[in-house]
C-alpha cells in the first residue's frame, strides 16, 4: 500500500479543517481511520462494495460525534455515557476488518485481465423480465420461510438473487452512457416496494445505484458528480422521512387487515404522512433528525456495556464468538434440532442492563460484533477475531473473482454479496458470520456452476470468431 505525497497532503488538510470545526481529537482520528479503511479495502477492479461498506462501518462508529460536532445537538450517548472508549473501539475494530481484508486479498493473485473475458451474460431483455419476475417471486420466497425452518437461511439467502439481478439492470443502463430516467424510474420502482413494506427496505437500491455509477465513474464528468451526491441525499431524506413516519405506519400495517393487504393503500398512506412530515414544524423535523442519528450511531447501548465489563461482569473469555462458530458449522439443514441463538436483546439486558424490547415483542436490538468482542476477550485481544473475519472476507473476494470469469456476473455477486456481509457495525458474531458463510456455501458455488455454463458458449463463440471451429456441410439431397 503506497502513499503519494499529494495524498498524505490532502489528509492532513481534512484533519485539520476537521479539528477546526469539531475541537475534539477523535474527529480527525476518524477521518484518518477512514482513509485507511478506503485504503486497505480498495480492490483496483472498479468494484466498490467493499470500500463503501467499511465506510458505512465506520458512519455507524463515528456519526454521532460528527453531529454533534456540527450541529450542537445533544444525543443519548453523549449525555448518559462515556462514549470516547467505545467509538476508539469502534473504530480499531473498522480498521482491524480493513486490514484483515487488505491480507486476505493479497493471499490470491489477482486474474489475469489480458485474457478474453465475457462482458455481458444476459440479454437486455432477459434482465428486464427476471427482474419483474423477481418481484413477484421475492414475496412468496419470504413466505414460505417460516414454513421450512431447516432451509429458511437457504430460502433467504437465494431471495438475495433478486438484488443481485436488480444490480446487474442498473449496471446496463450505465453503459455506453448512464440513462438517468430509467436508472431513476428503477430506483423509484424499490423505493415505493421498500418503503411501503413493514421494514425499511429502500437502503439497499439506493445504494446498489450508487455502486452501479461509480463503476463508470468519470471525475472529469459533472453528471456523475451530480448522480452520486443525489443518491447520497436521496437516502438521507428516505431516512428521515421513514424515521419520521414509521411509528404511525407500522401500527396502521398491523391494526388494519385492508391496509396490509393492499399495496396501493399503504402507497397512498406512506405519501399522506410523509407529505405531513415534511410540512412539519422544523423542530419536529431536527427531533426526528436526533432520532435517526441515534439510530444509525451504534455506540449507547456498547458503552453501557463497557463501563460494567469487566467491572461488574467478567470477560466470557470467548463464549460468545465461540457459540457464534458452533452455531455456523451446524447448519439447520443437517441439524433440524438445533436452537435458536438467544436474541441480541438479552445481550443488552445482560451486560448494558438496560430492559429493551426482546423478541416477546417480535424485536431485537442489536448489540453489535465490536462489543461482542470486548465482552469476550478485552482490549487488545478483541481486535484479533475481527482481523481474523476481514481475512476470511478478503481471501473469498480473491477466490471468487479468480473463478467467476464473465465480469457482470461477478460484479453482481461481488457487490450484493460483500455488501450485505459487511456494512453493518451493529451485527452480531452470529449473524454476521452465519450470513458470509451463507453466502460463500449456498450461492457462491450456483454462480460459479452458471459462469462455467455461459462460458462454454463464450469460448465456442470465440472459437468461431477465430475461424477455429469448423462445420461439416450437409451434403446435398440427390435429385
Amino acid at each position: 500500500m503506497r502513499f503519494a505525497d499529494l495524498e498524505l497532503v490532502a489528509v492532513g488538510l481534512a484533519c485539520l479543517i476537521t479539528w477546526i470545526v469539531i475541537p475534539d481529537w477523535i474527529a480527525p482520528a476518524a477521518v484518518v481511520v477512514l482513509w485507511l479503511c478506503i485504503k486497505l479495502t480498495s480492490t483496483h477492479d472498479h468494484v466498490y462494495a467493499l470500500p463503501i461498506a467499511l465506510c458505512f462501518q465506520w458512519s455507524q462508529v463515528s456519526l454521532g460525534v460528527f453531529y454533534n460536532g456540527v450541529t450542537g445537538r445533544t444525543l443519548l450517548a453523549i449525555t448518559s455515557t462515556d462514549y470516547r472508549p467505545m467509538v476508539l473501539l469502534g473504530l480499531g475494530c473498522c480498521l482491524a476488518l480493513a486490514a484483515g481484508i487488505k491480507v486476505g486479498l493479497l493471499l490470491r493473485k489477482p486474474p489475469d485481465y489480458s485474457i478474453p473475458r465475457p462482458g455481458f451474460a444476459f440479454s437486455m431483455g432477459l434482465l428486464v423480465t427476471l427482474y419483474v419476475a423477481s418481484i413477484f417471486v421475492e414475496g412468496s420466497l419470504l413466505a414460505i420461510a417460516p414454513s421450512f425452518p431447516s432451509f429458511r437461511q437457504i430460502i433467504t439467502t437465494l431471495d438475495s438473487v433478486r438484488l443481485g439481478v436488480l444490480f446487474l439492470l442498473l449496471r446496463r443502463l450505465c453503459r455506453p452512457t448512464p440513462r438517468w430516467s430509467l436508472i431513476a424510474t428503477v430506483v423509484g420502482i424499490e423505493v415505493v416496494l421498500g418503503i411501503t413494506g413493514f421494514f425499511a427496505g429502500f437502503r439497499e437500491p439506493v445504494v446498489l445505484a450508487a455502486l452501479a455509477v461509480l463503476e463508470v465513474f468519470d471525475r472529469r464528468n459533472r453528471q456523475h458528480w451530480i448522480a452520486v451526491v443525489t443518491s447520497g441525499v436521496v437516502a438521507v431524506v428516505l431516512g428521515l422521512v421513514w424515521m419520521g413516519i414509521r411509528t404511525q405506519y407500522r401500527r396502521e400495517f398491523v391494526e388494519l387487515d385492508q391496509f396490509a393487504n393492499s399495496r396501493s393503500a399503504r402507497i397512498d398512506r406512506v405519501r399522506d404522512l410523509a407529505s405531513a412530515f415534511m410540512n412539519a414544524d422544523p423542530s419536529d423535523v431536527w427531533n426526528t433528525a436526533d432520532v435517526l442519528v441515534e439510530r444509525l450511531w451504534a455506540i449507547y447501548y456498547p458503552a453501557l456495556a463497557l463501563e460494567r465489563v469487566p467491572k461488574v461482569i467478567a470477560h466470557t473469555d470467548g463464549e460468545i464468538f465461540g457459540a457464534a462458530l458452533r452455531h455456523i458449522v451446524t447448519p439447520r439443514i443437517f441439524f433440524p434440532d438445533k436452537p435458536e441463538l438467544p436474541s441480541d436483546s438479552e445481550e443488552v439486558r445482560k451486560y448494558a442492563n438496560v430492559h429493551v424490547a426482546g423478541r416477546e415483542n417480535d424485536t431485537s436490538i442489536a448489540f453489535g460484533y465490536s462489543a461482542e468482542s470486548y465482552i469476550d476477550f478485552g482490549a487488545p485481544l478483541m481486535f484479533a477475531p475481527v482481523f481474523a473475519f476481514g481475512v476470511l472476507v478478503g481471501f473469498a473476494y480473491a477466490v471468487f473473482r479468480g473463478l467467476i470469469w464473465h465480469r457482470d456476473i461477478f460484479v453482481a455477486f461481488a457487490t450484493v454479496v460483500f455488501w450485505l456481509t459487511v456494512y453493518l457495525f451493529e451485527r452480531s458474531w452470529a449473524t454476521m458470520l452465519g450470513q458470509a458463510m451463507s453466502f460463500f456455501v449456498y450461492l457462491g458455488p450456483p454462480v460459479v456452476l452458471l459462469d462455467r455454463f455461459l462460458l462454454m458458449r463464450f469460448t465456442v463463440d470465440q472459437a468461431r470468431d477465430n475461424g477455429l471451429l469448423f462445420t461439416t456441410p450437409l451434403k446435398q439431397d440427390r435429385a
